[in-house]
């Protein structure tokens, strides 16, 4: 039986049209997708280093703990922001929200931000091996983070390379919000 729920897309009767069902998936999955990161990124606050091999001058404590907190919560916060692409709440904004509360929001107001958020994204999370330990990033050449064996390493690896999906998949429902929202329905 509750193998059958995740066959079925949440109930959704808030929408000016009917959003795919793809994408109601896609943006009810991607808080979950970031969800390893944020959790294996949670120790590092406490100087656990998860096997990486660090060089002295971590941040100090009291500069760590908020900011590696705050950047986790801060991601999920953007993530289960797009939940917004594919429900009601991204079409007429909240009557609690003030000025704008009860008012509809426009396709562009919300199709601008998250497609230059997935766009930022995409290129924040892309890198391309370059060989000797190193990556190519939109910021530069980085040095590839070294861990004490293999089971370390693996372990960053799984939790970590889901994020690289984060800014197409931003994209991909972006654009679908856009197109719901603006392409005349065919009668």
């Amino acid at each position: 039986m509750p193998l059958k729920l995740l066959h079925r897309p949440p109930p959704v009767s808030d929408t000016e049209r009917p959003v795919p069902r793809w994408a109601m998936r896609l943006a009810y999955a991607l808080p979950l997708l970031l969800l390893p990161s944020c959790l294996w990124r949670l120790p590092f606050a406490l100087h656990f280093d998860m096997g990486q091999v660090q060089e002295a001058g971590m941040p100090g404590y009291w500069v760590g703990v908020p900011y590696i907190l705050g950047l986790s919560a801060l991601s999920e916060g953007i993530a289960f922001l797009t939940i917004g692409l594919v429900r009601g709440w991204g079409e007429v904004a909240p009557g609690w929200i003030p000025i704008i509360g009860g008012k509809r929001v426009r396709p562009v107001a919300a199709f601008g931000p998250a497609a230059l958020g997935g766009l930022i994204l995409t290129l924040l999370f892309t890198t391309v091996p370059i060989g000797e330990g190193r990556e190519l990033a939109f910021y530069g050449i980085i040095d590839t983070v070294e861990y004490s064996n293999a089971a370390w390493e693996m372990l960053a690896t799984v939790c970590v390379t889901p994020l690289a999906a984060w800014g197409p998949i931003t994209l991909i429902l972006a654009i679908a919000y856009y197109r719901r929202r603006t392409v005349a329905i065919a009668e």
